[in-house]
């Protein structure tokens, strides 16, 4: 379980990201439970650092490149 405990960014394809990202919006704004949205924003926040872009610029390469 200790391997576990981290996950490689790059063990996940760009389709599966947007997914989720895409899932957790969609969760938070039908089922109004806010943790699902600070969620997705915490992951695009970090995600997009880490590719030195913008949030938007971060999810619009997710959507060109899936």
């Amino acid at each position: 379980m200790d391997e576990f405990s981290k996950i490689s960014i790059e063990e996940i394809s760009n389709r599966d990201m947007l997914m989720i990202i895409k899932a957790l919006e969609y969760t938070g704004e039908n089922t109004k439970v806010s943790s699902f949205i600070e969620l997705k924003n915490s992951i695009v926040k970090q995600l997009s650092m880490l590719t030195n872009t913008t949030e938007d610029e971060f999810i619009s390469y997710l959507e060109k490149n899936c």
